[in-house]
């Protein structure tokens, strides 16, 4: 599967229920904008959340954003009313749908099985993709099936709230580290969802660090997704946003040096040859090719140029 590819570096969480946070999203100077009809919208303003996202779908300009509206669950009895009245009435504003809670691949089918409909019902000329979070035991059980389920999937998200409650964690706040454990209690969630996209050409999304405040812990957390390999990050608040965007954006010397070593292979080898050669003192290969293409894609999606 070759899912399409977003710049998510930031991806700002929005409640559904709040008109003026969803007015100031399209502000915001993130990759991904998510209008939230789950959990940060309680069960009696469900019906009013969704007439507000409606609104500012069709009222405000995200630019060149990701848009996308997290529905709630499958599981749940708001979810088929989340997908009929928002995607009918806004859906060719709507880049992606998120889907919280995904224990298995049929939750996705159906949800992909219901924006076909939608799609062909309403003539939305776009093709809406699909956002996974995964947030529990049987999600990380499953997921390997998960990330393959629909062409529409582009992204696997950790889900880390539910997901530390289901597997029994003593902790009350998203995405904080233990100090009591030797190690990172979340490299295993974390990595096994990282090889479940990338096996099936997925982007990979760290969950929300919940300490607004504590910018040293946010650096902290979002720098070893990044180094494990993820894409990008939630943010919670507009504080947040401007460190995770720097965390997941390679420095000018980075991405400088990781063009020049791919113009210098190209120049040594061809397009079309294989082998090793100096870069400097540093001899690069085909490998080093994919690996400073990771990182100069990485700089242009974030507008970076040669300096």
């Amino acid at each position: 599967m070759t899912a399409t590819v977003r710049p998510r570096r930031t991806c700002l969480a929005v409640p559904g229920s709040s008109t003026k946070m969803l007015g100031k999203a399209a502000g915001m100077a993130v990759d991904e904008v998510f209008l939230d009809l789950e959990d940060s919208v309680a069960a009696g303003e469900k019906a009013q959340a969704r007439k507000n996202v409606i609104q500012a779908l069709e009222e405000q300009d995200f630019g060149d954003k990701t848009v996308v509206v997290r529905v709630n669950a499958v599981d749940t009895h708001f979810c088929y009313r989340d997908l009929v009245e928002v995607v009918e009435a806004a859906g060719q504003h709507i880049d992606c749908i998120m889907v919280p809670k995904v224990q298995e691949p049929g939750q996705l089918e159906f949800v992909d099985h219901m924006l076909r409909m939608i799609e062909q019902q309403v003539g939305i000329e776009h093709r809406i993709g699909l956002e996974a979070q995964i947030e529990d035991a049987e999600g990380l059980t499953n997921i390997d099936d998960i990330a393959i389920c629909s062409e529409r999937l582009e992204t696997l998200i950790l889900g880390p709230g539910d997901m530390s409650a289901a597997l029994g964690m003593p902790s009350t706040t998203l995405g904080e580290r233990s100090d009591t454990y030797p190690g990172d209690i979340w490299h295993h969630v974390l990595m096994r969802i990282l090889v479940a996209a990338r096996a099936a050409g997925l982007q990979v999304i760290d969950g929300p660090y919940a300490k607004i405040k504590d910018d040293a812990g946010l650096r902290e957390v979002a720098g070893m997704a990044k180094a494990l390999g993820y894409d990008g990050k939630w943010v919670l608040h507009p504080a947040q946003v401007d460190i995770v965007n720097e965390v997941f954006s390679p420095t000018q010397a980075e991405f400088d040096h990781a063009t020049d070593l791919l113009a210098a292979y190209e120049k040594a080898t061809g397009s079309d040859a294989r082998g090793a050669v100096m870069f400097g003192d540093v001899m690069i290969d085909e490998a080093s090719r994919k690996m400073a293409e990771v990182i100069a894609g990485r700089g242009q999606a974030a507008g970076m140029t040669h300096s």
